[in-house]
């Protein structure tokens, strides 16, 4: 009897530990995103749709993501805000504009002079990228992976040309992350705006300059309208953005749906790149045509090398101020460092022989 009972016993265990996996299995779990970006954003908004879509497809229906862009949430710069409270079970917006909450995410998005886009995925996915950025987010009850990335960003929109240092002082500019406060340094008065009050802060002579994204998204946004000069990139190499998850969402989604969001999400990241190179490739291709005032320049050799030697000053007083912030930077840098030497190698001698046969 007591062979039976304990056999009885054991039966019904499994059987209800079965039950109670089935019942797991079938749950359906609806998660809300803020995204930084106004309704049908293209590209930056394509990703997070993108996103959602697979996450719903791979799960069979058991994984939902709503999005709500700026419009509705009202608060383009305050997702970080809302997720870390579970306003919001995820976000989608770029790392560096919360620098003046958290100044160490800013590295997580791109560094003035740093890594191109392929060696920055290469250390977030197979150096220490990821787990630092974890780091810095973890205290806020969140995660944070990457998220899409632009590729390497135009320098801006500037009303006058810029031929000296002196062209520069006293410059009121849209331009957030680490670059803002380079250019501080050379006399620029940065700022931070909206993405969809760019164009009126312009207009209206709030700001004299901005950087935004490239050739896609700036022709869309109509800067090319107000000023002439459009200014080759520096400062954002490789810009990522974010998705942001909160903690105890994450922790309560069954392991199957964690890996199913983190396929998504990176899945949804590439694409944006490659969504990126293809867009502004054929923006760039009828610029000239159909834009014949916009006039394509690079900052003048005294200016990068000023703004090189800011950056350098700034970094190494980072990095001597936090303790954190210093693992960071020797990590950026030792990685940028390795990897560029290979890089130069391949794809930059390609470039070079092609542009001298063709």
């Amino acid at each position: 009897m007591k062979i039976r009972s304990v056999l009885s016993a054991a039966v019904l265990a499994v059987a209800t530990t079965f039950a109670a996996t089935q019942a797991l299995a079938q749950d359906t779990f609806t998660l809300k995103l803020a995204e930084t970006w106004g309704p049908n954003f293209p590209i930056f908004g394509d990703a997070t749709k993108s996103m959602a879509q697979m996450a719903e497809k791979m799960s069979n229906g058991r994984l939902k993501i709503r999005i709500d862009s700026a419009n509705k949430h009202k608060a383009p710069l305050g997702v970080f805000d809302m997720v870390k409270a579970g306003q919001y079970d995820m976000g989608h917006s770029a790392s560096y504009y919360w620098k003046g909450k958290v100044p160490n995410t800013l590295f997580f998005t791109s560094m003035p002079f740093g890594m191109t886009a392929l060696e920055q995925y290469a250390w977030f996915y197979y150096d220490e990228g990821m787990d630092l950025m974890q780091e810095v987010y973890e205290p806020h009850n969140m995660l944070s992976f990457p998220g899409g990335n632009t590729g390497n960003q135009m320098g801006g929109w500037f009303r006058k040309e810029i031929k000296s240092l002196d062209d520069l002082k006293g410059l009121k500019m849209r331009i957030p992350g680490f670059a803002g406060e380079v250019f501080a340094e050379v006399g620029v008065n940065p700022t931070n705006i909206a993405p969809g009050e760019l164009y009126t802060a312009l207009e209206r002579n709030t700001i004299d300059a901005l950087e935004w994204v490239g050739p896609a998204l700036d022709l869309r946004l109509g800067f090319h309208q107000i000023a002439d000069y459009y200014y080759t990139g520096w400062h954002e190499p490789a810009t990522e953005l974010q998705f942001l998850i909160n903690k105890r969402v994450w922790e309560r989604l069954p392991a199957d749906l964690q890996e199913i969001l983190r396929v998504a999400m990176r899945t949804a990241a590439y694409d944006m790149l490659i969504h990126s190179q293809h867009e502004n490739a054929k923006a760039w291709a009828n610029i000239k045509q159909d834009y014949p005032n916009v006039q394509i320049k690079n900052f003048p050799d005294d200016v990068f090398q000023a703004m090189y030697d800011a950056n350098q000053k700034l970094l190494k007083e980072a990095a001597g101020n936090n303790e954190q912030a210093a693992r960071i930077v020797k990590s950026l840098e030792d990685y940028q460092r390795d990897s560029r030497a290979y890089t130069r190698i391949s794809d930059n001698a390609y470039l070079n022989t092609m542009a001298e046969i063709e």
